[in-house]
C-alpha cells in the first residue's frame, strides 16, 4: 500500500486534522512511475539524493500507529461523513440497524482520488468476471478517469471496455459528480437512497445536493462489487453473485496492472499559451450575465481595531466547506461571486435555534435565510462575524468558501479550531480566522451578541487578540482569541486581500 498507493494519501491527509504535509519515503515504484511519465531526470536525481527523501535516522513521533495488511479488511466510510468506518462485512447489518437504505443506486468511482491506471485495471477485473458470467451492474455505474492522460490510456488498452459493456458510464475527466456536478435524474428530488462511491468526501449533499442521499466512500473495487450486487449486503469476500442462469459464483480477488505496459497515452492537448505579451487584452463581460462578473478589490484594512461586529451566526457542531458554500445547482455560479454567495452557510446549523438557514436579523427582529441578512448588515455598513465550532472548514479545498463571507461584509470568523486549507484561504481574502485560546470560550457568546476584536493597530505574529462580547442585556465577557498569521500574512490583512497586497508591488 505504502509503495503504490502513498500519492492517494499525500494528496488528501493534508486535509484531514489539519496535517500540514504527509511524507513517504522515495521508493523504487515512485522511481518506476516517474520514468512512466517521461520524468526520468527528475527519477534520477531523486536516486542520488534518496537517503534526504526518507525519514530520518533515531526519529521520534508523537504517535505510531502500526497497521498489520495482513489482517486489513476491506472498510467503507459513511453516510454523511468520511470519519465513520464500517466493515464492508458488517455494513448490511449495520444500515437495516440504522434505518439507512440498503439499495445501491449508484457507484461511482474515479475523479482525482483513486483513479490511477492501477485502480482502474482492478476495477475492470472485476467487470471482466461479471462479463464472461453474463451479468451487468444492478445500480447505476459511473467511471470519471482521473486525468486526460488516464482517460486516453485506458481507451487505448481497452481497459473502460469491459465496465462499458456491463452498463457503466465513462464521464468527462473532471470533478463531476464528486464535487456535485452531476444533473442526477434517476430519484426524485429528496427522495432517501444510497450510493457508494470511490470519492474523497461524503458530507451532506455533496455530490446531487439531496440532503437524503446517504453517500459511503469506499475503494474503487469495493464500489464496483456493490454496484454489480445493488445492495450493501454484500461482502465480496465471502458472498455469491448469481449468472445468467442462475448459478451462483464468487468473485475472484481483483488485480490490477500497476503501469501500463506500453507507457502512457498523453490524450488530446488542449492547452493554449497566453499571448506572449497580454497588455492589450481585455477581458469582456456581459454585465446581464448571471454566470461570469469581474470581480472586484476588496477595500484595505481601515487601520482600526473592529468595534461592535454583529454576531451573524452562532455555528453548531461540523460545518464542512461544503456547509459555507454548497455545490450542486450553485456550481454554475462559480464565475459569479455574487450569485453563489447566495448559498453561504446554508445548511450549517444555527446554535440558537438548531436550525438551518434560519437566523435572526438584529435590524429587523425577523428571522431569514443567512446569505439575506449578511447582505441587509453588509448595506447597512453593519460588519459581522461568524462564531464556529471544531474543525472548521474541513473539506475541498474550496476558495468560494473564504471569498463569500468577504463579499458579503464579514470581518472575522472565530471558531474553536480550523481545517488548516480553509483557515488559510480565509487570511488570503483579508478575512480574520481566529481560535479561541479557551475553547470553552464558545459557550459564552449568545445571540445577538456585539463583538469587539481588540488589539489590531498591534497585529503582530504570536501575539494574541482579544474580543470583548456585549450581550444583548448589556453585560460583556472578555477573552483571548489566538491566531496563526505570519508577518506576510499580516500584509495580506492590511491590503485587502492577498492579490491586494501582490498588485501593490
Amino acid at each position: 500500500v505504502v509503495s503504490t498507493q502513498s500519492s492517494v494519501s499525500s494528496g488528501i491527509n493534508a486535509e484531514y486534522g489539519g496535517a500540514t504535509t504527509s511524507i513517504f519515503p522515495y521508493n523504487e515504484r515512485m522511481a518506476r512511475y516517474l520514468h512512466a511519465t517521461e520524468r526520468g531526470e527528475i527519477a534520477k536525481i531523486a536516486d542520488n539524493y534518496k537517503n534526504l527523501l526518507a525519514s530520518d535516522e533515531g526519529a521520534e513521533y508523537d504517535e505510531v500507529i502500526e497497521i498489520n495488511l495482513s489482517e486489513l479488511k476491506p472498510l467503507i466510510n459513511g453516510p454523511f461523513t468520511p470519519d465513520l468506518c464500517t466493515p464492508v462485512s458488517e455494513i448490511g447489518a449495520r444500515a437495516e440497524k440504522e434505518g439507512w437504505p440498503t439499495e445501491v443506486k449508484v457507484g461511482l468511482i474515479g475523479s482525482c482520488t483513486n483513479s490511477s491506471y492501477e485502480d482502474m485495471t482492478r476495477s475492470s477485473s472485476i467487470a471482466r468476471q461479471a462479463q464472461s458470467k453474463g451479468i451487468k451492474f444492478k445500480s447505476l455505474f459511473t467511471i470519471t478517469p482521473g486525468s486526460e492522460q488516464i482517460r486516453a490510456t485506458i481507451e487505448r488498452d481497452g481497459i473502460d471496455k469491459p465496465l462499458r459493456d456491463i452498463g457503466g458510464l465513462v464521464l468527462a475527466n473532471a470533478c463531476g459528480p464528486c464535487i456535485g456536478q452531476w444533473d442526477r435524474q434517476d430519484i426524485e428530488k429528496n427522495e432517501k437512497n444510497t450510493i457508494v462511491t470511490s470519492y474523497n468526501r461524503n458530507f451532506t449533499g455533496r455530490n446531487d445536493a439531496n440532503p437524503n442521499t446517504h453517500g459511503f466512500v469506499a475503494s474503487p473495487e469495493i464500489a464496483t462489487a456493490l454496484a454489480l450486487a445493488g445492495t450493501l449486503n454484500f461482502n465480496p469476500e465471502t458472498d455469491s453473485l448469481l449468472d445468467k442462469d442462475g448459478n451462483p459464483f464468487m468473485l475472484d480477488t481483483p488485480y490490477g496492472d500497476e503501469l501500463p505496459a506500453t507507457g502512457f497515452d498523453p490524450g488530446q492537448d488542449t492547452y493554449q499559451a497566453p499571448p506572449a505579451d497580454s497588455s492589450a487584452v481585455k477581458v469582456d463581460v456581459d454585465p446581464n450575465s448571471n454566470r461570469l462578473e469581474l470581480l472586484t478589490p476588496f477595500a484595505a484594512w481601515d487601520g482600526q481595531d473592529y468595534n461592535d461586529l454583529q454576531l451573524l451566526i452562532k455555528v453548531k457542531g461540523k460545518c464542512t466547506t461544503d456547509h459555507i458554500s454548497a455545490a450542486g445547482p450553485w456550481l454554475k455560479f462559480r464565475g459569479h461571486l455574487n450569485n453563489i454567495s447566495n448559498n453561504f452557510l446554508i445548511t450549517a446549523v444555527n446554535a440558537e435555534n438548531g436550525e438551518m438557514n434560519s437566523i435572526k436579523n438584529v435590524t429587523s427582529g425577523e428571522f431569514g435565510p443567512v446569505p439575506g441578512t449578511a447582505r441587509d448588515y453588509k448595506a447597512n455598513g453593519i460588519g459581522w462575524v461568524v462564531v464556529g465550532d471544531e474543525n472548521y472548514g474541513e473539506g475541498s479545498s474550496r476558495e468560494h468558501a473564504a471569498l463569500e463571507p468577504r463579499h458579503l461584509g464579514g470581518k472575522a470568523i472565530i471558531v474553536r479550531s480550523f481545517a488548516r486549507i480553509h483557515e488559510t484561504n480565509l487570511k488570503k481574502q483579508g478575512m480574520l480566522p481566529l481560535t479561541f485560546a479557551d475553547p470553552a470560550d464558545y459557550e459564552k457568546v449568545q445571540p445577538g451578541d456585539k463583538v469587539s476584536i481588540i488589539g489590531l493597530t498591534e497585529f503582530a505574529p504570536g501575539v494574541p487578540l482579544t474580543c470583548k462580547l456585549t450581550h444583548s442585556d448589556g453585560s460583556t465577557d472578555e477573552f483571548k482569541l489566538n491566531h496563526t498569521f505570519n508577518e506576510n500574512q499580516i500584509g495580506w490583512f492590511k491590503a485587502g486581500s492577498a492579490l491586494n497586497k501582490m498588485a501593490d508591488k
